[in-house]
């Protein structure tokens, strides 16, 4: 059965909220974790459930993206599946770029259509979770549904910033309210008298492949505000609960907190698990290397040089080299794509500019460090309570946070 699905990601949005870590670079390709990246999150747990057949919508800044998707995803050709990409193009049906997720499936489903699955399911790019995909589609089918949703038990709390379904108990969907105010969460309790009484779509969804033409030509170019609130009322939706952990990585704050979720000894998401690894780019790295350093509650990445530093609470990315008597605290280092040779470093010195990675003496705390970044000698990135939003030539302020961006310079003995 599932070698008749198609494994459809979309892949294609600005990613404002995440800014500046999409800067240079679409969502689905953000580092996550040291050394993946989001988009391997739902194609691992495609292959996981014998998906074969995946495409991945792509629009903005998508050339890392494609990138990675070649170099990590390519097939032999005695394969039956692929993974490819399905970028925004100028047809002689559309010459604009994809406006929502449902405009994105609907500008290529000639190409989706010569698939030939018979059903389509639908994922976000943003997301980190463990989902067996094919108990969701075996749940579409069994229960005679025309279109299935995932869906997540939450909190009151985190209601307002979701989109809320009301389910009956025998499982279909009666109402959807995309990030509703507090006066229409009113009866919207699906499980009343738990902790987690509200359910959320995850924006994950089923659909044959004849149906989902059939809605798509009605108007609206996104799922959770026009096309599954339109389908409600005259289509059997039925919503499949997933009660495991899931963490939509929207925004700066959030990536933060999910990162570090992962270097505390009681996270709630394991990559280790040795049935169902998540897959990303095989590099050839050695080992990372420690000398001298204190290290608690971290995440090192393949191919690390750490000396005589300080390390608490956070994640240190691929090749990542950081120098005697750094600090890091509460902070996402996301390392680098090169080592810097003998001539790089002469050429450094030159210039009077810092080498790639954290310098001598620099003290971070709760900071994003993208990949590349040059951070100098005794360099002080402090964790202000009521920092203002900012964007300077080579840092970012938002929610709290000071990001810097990828190959930014930050000179010695700045302070932040």
């Amino acid at each position: 059965m599932m070698k008749d699905v198609l494994g459809l990601i979309m892949g294609g949005g600005r990613g404002t909220r995440l800014y500046p870590l999409t800067k240079m670079r679409s969502k689905p390709a953000v580092p996550l974790a040291g050394k993946y990246r989001l988009i391997d999150i739902p194609i691992s747990n495609c292959l996981h459930a014998g998906i074969d057949k995946i495409a991945i919508l792509t629009q903005y800044n998508s050339v890392s993206l494609h990138r990675h998707i070649q170099r990590t995803y390519a097939r032999d050709m005695f394969s039956q599946g692929w993974v490819q990409i399905l970028a925004a193009e100028q047809t002689p049906q559309s010459a604009g770029w994809y406006q929502g997720t449902a405009d994105a499936v609907r500008k290529q489903f000639l190409e989706i259509m010569a698939t030939r699955t018979r059903y389509v399911l639908i994922l976000a790019g943003d997301h980190l979770y463990n989902m067996d995909y094919s108990d969701f589609v075996h749940y579409h089918i069994n229960t005679g549904a025309d279109i299935t949703m995932a869906v997540q038990p939450v909190a009151a709390d985190m209601a307002p910033t979701l989109g809320i379904l009301q389910r009956s108990p025998s499982g279909q969907i009666h109402a959807f309210v995309e990030k509703p105010k507090p006066d229409q969460l009113h009866g919207m309790e699906s499980m009343p008298g738990t902790e987690t009484p509200y359910l959320a779509s995850m924006g994950i969804y089923v659909f044959p492949m004849d149906l989902l033409f059939q809605v798509l030509q009605t108007q609206g170019d996104d799922f959770g505000k026009n096309i599954i609130p339109g389908v409600i009322p005259d289509h059997k939706v039925m919503g499949y609960i997933y009660d495991g952990y899931w963490a939509d990585i929207g925004t700066i704050r959030r990536f933060y907190e999910v990162n570090l979720e992962m270097a505390s000894p009681e996270r709630p998401f394991h990559f280790y698990s040795p049935e169902r690894p998540v897959y990303s780019r095989p590099r050839f790295l050695p080992a990372s290397e420690v000398h001298g350093a204190r290290i608690k509650h971290a995440l090192l990445a393949d191919g690390c040089r750490v000396d005589e530093a300080e390390i608490t609470h956070a994640v240190i990315g691929l090749r990542s080299l950081i120098h005697e008597k750094a600090v890091i605290r509460s902070s996402i280092i996301m390392g680098a794509d090169y080592y810097e040779t003998e001539e790089h470093l002469r050429e450094n010195r030159r210039l009077g500019r810092p080498d790639i990675g954290i310098g001598r003496g620099a003290h971070i705390e709760a900071a994003i460090i993208d990949k590349n970044a040059r951070i100098g000698s005794n360099v002080r990135i402090r964790h202000l309570i009521d920092r203002q939003d900012m964007e300077t030539d080579n840092w970012v302020a938002r929610d709290g946070l000071v990001i810097v961006p990828k190959d930014a310079v930050i000179a010695d003995n700045t302070i932040i």
